[in-house]
């Protein structure tokens, strides 16, 4: 059989589970630095919107906002995964994620035709948030205006998934006294993908997925549940417990399926969804314990 058709035929049972369902990317790492990688994840995310899902995009901004720090002079560091952000440099991070990170995707993805659409967590109070606490050694400490999701309004999003759009949010969000607050974006994918009741998260990274033994080994562990995973998220490298723990959160509140992919490998999106095999780490329920039938 031609590898063209082969390829149609292995995605039809995937087209066909998939077709109406809300899909969650989060798109980061060093594939939003490569202009090879980024114009195939906007392919990618119109391919998804052609064949009948509803995709929303998440994105992050890590190293054009460390770039711009650097350039300005202020000072950047991460404590347990996550961005300490001082009121300067949470006044970086809102430019650099909406005014630059942002349009430059919608941008990408509207080559395609007039499909995106970009928002951030502040608008029409899509998230609010709280200040969150990183944990080092034990203890909390404080990073600034670094948020945690506490309630997600998806109005906005879903109207837009209604009309025919790709949503494309900022992970800003704000808090109840109005203070505006940097979210990680793995966190904040998570977040959305359950309020919108999504039938996969996707978390796009730099690595090819969760590795059962780093540094010591580079084998990839490809599906756990998720008591596997709880229990191995104390001992993670701090890099990939944002990621995990997104998974982790979005699968528990009743999202199908949640992924980690490497974004370095072009079109991992399309690999994930319309072929069996997959590619990367997934997360999945743990399986339902079934009650033992009482003898009459």
């Amino acid at each position: 059989m031609n590898s063209k058709a082969r390829t149609v035929i292995e995605a039809l049972p995937w087209l066909r589970r998939f077709h109406g369902k809300t899909v969650v990317i989060k798109f980061g790492g060093n594939a939003m630095v490569d202009e090879d990688l980024k114009a195939a994840f906007a392919q990618d995310v119109v391919s998804l919107r052609y064949a009948g899902l509803r995709p929303v995009v998440v994105h992050g901004g890590g190293p054009q906002i460390s770039a711009q720090l650097d350039r300005l002079g202020i000072a950047s560091e991460f404590k347990a995964g996550l961005r300490v952000t001082t009121p300067e440099a949470m006044d970086v991070v809102r430019m650099v994620l909406a005014g630059q990170v942002q349009r430059e995707l919608v941008g990408l993805i509207n080559r395609h035709g007039p499909f995106a659409v970009g928002l951030t967590g502040e608008d029409a109070h899509t998230m609010t948030a709280v200040r969150r606490m990183a944990e080092v050694d034990g203890e909390p400490v404080d990073i600034g205006l670094v948020g945690d999701i506490v309630a997600v309004d998806p109005e906005t999003v879903e109207a837009l998934l209604g009309c025919g759009r790709i949503p494309v949010v900022s992970p800003v969000a704000r808090g109840a006294g109005g203070e505006i607050y940097n979210i990680n974006a793995d966190l904040a994918a998570a977040a959305l993908a359950e309020a919108l009741r999504a039938e996969k998260l996707i978390v796009l990274t730099d690595v090819e997925g969760l590795y059962a033994d780093w540094p010591h080994s580079t084998d990839v562990i490809h599906s756990l549940t998720v008591s596997q995973l709880q229990a191995l998220l104390p001992g993670l490298a701090s890099g990939m417990v944002p990621k995990m723990e997104g998974c982790l959160r979005a699968v528990r509140a009743g999202v199908g399926t949640a992924h980690v992919l490497d974004g370095r490998v072009p079109h991992s999106l399309l690999l994930e969804v319309f072929t069996g095999g997959g590619v990367g780490t997934a997360v999945v329920p743990d399986p339902a314990v079934v009650p033992e039938r009482v003898p009459a």
